[in-house]
């Protein structure tokens, strides 16, 4: 399908492609074996024709008729012209016959076509006729080894007989022309070309409403041929539904145009159409200057018209997005405010949550150094030795903390009976002064009992010292942290004076 510049233009290129070909709907019907004569005598060629390809009386064959097409304009405003039509009749034949056009479900096949008038009548001609249709004739096979296949067909086969299924011929095409019917009922016939494109967006085929300047337009089309058939239901969609229903459109060559609106549309590849019309010019100029001129002044008049109604169509599509803008702008404005105001309120809180933690903070701090003061006083610690432990552990972990405290108390309680013994051996001297020699004596193993014990408690504290300093060898820095607290509470708490 060739595509020419203004459709391209008015955006309806693809479906110019893509929409070259067309689903045509009759009614199944039942073909009985004598009406293939349709009241023709078998002398004739075409009932020949038609005997030699139907295979009639077949046990095993289904056979059908339904009319394909008729020549004219139908509902969809598409236009069968009458030698177009002729050209495709045959094509037809021997084309699958499908289910629902699945090319895959193949269920028979077309026997052949023939022409007929509007009663069903078989025509006897070489010659085309103004007006006919094409029937076809088909076979479903109903003889199946499978019994599934066997009883679908059995059913389909019912409810053809019902009236229940139609037949669907798919159509193709290469080109088209135009097709136009005035006000008062003239047919006339404009070639597609460069210059008379600008119609076909006001085809019905391609949305447009099938008229322009009073004109009615119709898809002439060009170069068909009938391909295969399919068993459809009935269809969904009435648009696509086109039955047996067309009106008559005849024209002539006087009907065939070469100029339309002012615009000469002359084909390329013909150079007969130019001669014709250097005849057509000498025979009657000065009229057709004047119906030139005419014409000519009716097309700038829709160009203008046309312009005007783009022009405005802009025009008014750019005052909408102006206005969609400003109200976009509006929107990020207020946005960005609440950002602002989201944000300093953020930062509010942000200070309000830190003051608060350092109000906590330093509550716990100070309720951690009263616990620290109250346990070195139950200690029986001095205050000065109690405020210098504070001050020297203020950064120390609670476990090394309470570590100290032990140390402390362990010092406060050595050694444990020292100054009862004493009191014990003072009394002793006064009561008796005869035994002062086993006194002493018994005074010297005490003192050696307590420099043992002394010796003893001490390796304890270098015990808990050395516990304190090796308890965890995963950070060196809190070994050293520990090392220097044993080193201190040596030094600083017991040693003794």
């Amino acid at each position: 399908m060739k595509i020419y510049d203004k459709e391209k233009k008015d955006g309806i290129a693809d479906l110019v492609k893509t929409q070259s070909s067309i689903a045509y709907y009759s009614p199944a019907s039942v073909l009985e074996p004598e009406d293939v004569l349709g009241g023709v005598s078998k002398t004739s060629p075409e009932v020949e024709k038609l005997l030699a390809k139907s295979n009639p009386d077949q046990i095993d064959l289904y056979y059908l008729e339904s009319v394909l097409v008729s020549t004219g304009w139908n509902k969809n405003d598409d236009v069968f012209l009458t030698k177009s039509t002729w050209n495709a009749r045959n094509t037809p034949e021997d084309k699958q016959f499908n289910f629902m056009h699945d090319e895959n479900d193949i269920i028979g096949h077309i026997t052949g076509s023939y022409i007929a008038d509007n009663e069903g009548n078989i025509i006897e001609t070489d010659v085309a006729p103004n007006q006919f249709d094409i029937i076809t004739q088909a076979v479903l096979y109903n003889s199946w080894t499978d019994p599934e296949n066997r009883e679908r067909m059995e059913k389909i086969i019912s409810e053809i007989e019902n009236g229940d299924w139609f037949v669907s011929m798919e159509c193709l095409f290469s080109d088209f022309d135009y097709a136009l019917v005035d006000s008062v009922g003239k047919n006339q016939l404009l070639e597609r070309d460069g210059a008379s494109a600008f119609l076909t967006k006001h085809l019905r085929a391609y949305g447009g409403e099938g008229e322009y300047e009073g004109y009615k337009i119709g898809r002439a089309l060009k170069n068909i041929s009938f391909t295969g058939k399919g068993l459809v239901s009935n269809p969904a969609n009435p648009r696509s539904v086109i039955l047996n229903s067309t009106k008559a459109f005849d024209i002539t060559e006087e009907d065939k145009l070469t100029i339309f609106s002012g615009e000469i549309t002359m084909s390329n590849d013909n150079v007969s159409i130019l001669e014709q019309q250097v005849i057509d010019l000498k025979n009657g100029l000065q009229d057709a200057q004047a119906e030139n001129e005419g014409m000519r002044k009716d097309i700038e008049a829709a160009k203008d018209k046309e312009f005007a109604a783009t022009v405005e169509t802009f025009e008014v599509d750019l005052g909408l997005k102006d206005e969609s803008l400003a109200v976009l702008q509006e929107e990020v404005k207020a946005s960005k405010d609440r950002v602002i105001e989201l944000e300093d309120a953020l930062a509010k809180k942000d200070e309000d949550l830190s003051e608060a933690v350092s109000k906590i903070e330093a509550q716990e701090a100070e309720a951690k150094l009263s616990a620290r003061r109250a346990a070195l006083v139950d200690t029986g610690a001095e205050e000065g030795t109690v405020e210098e432990t504070l001050a020297a552990f203020a950064e120390a972990t609670d476990d090394m903390f309470d570590q100290v405290v032990a140390l402390m108390t362990q010092k406060a309680e050595w050694p444990p009976n020292k100054d009862k013994d004493k009191k014990k051996k003072d009394e002793d001297k006064d009561k008796d002064k005869d035994k002062d020699k086993e006194a002493k004596a018994s005074e010297k193993v005490e003192e050696a009992e307590e420099t043992e014990a002394s010796e003893e408690t001490f390796e304890n504290v270098e015990s808990s010292e050395a516990t304190l300093v090796e308890a965890s060898n995963e950070e060196d820095e809190l070994e050293s942290t520990r090392a220097n607290v044993a080193q201190w509470l040596a030094d600083n708490v017991l040693s003794s004076k």
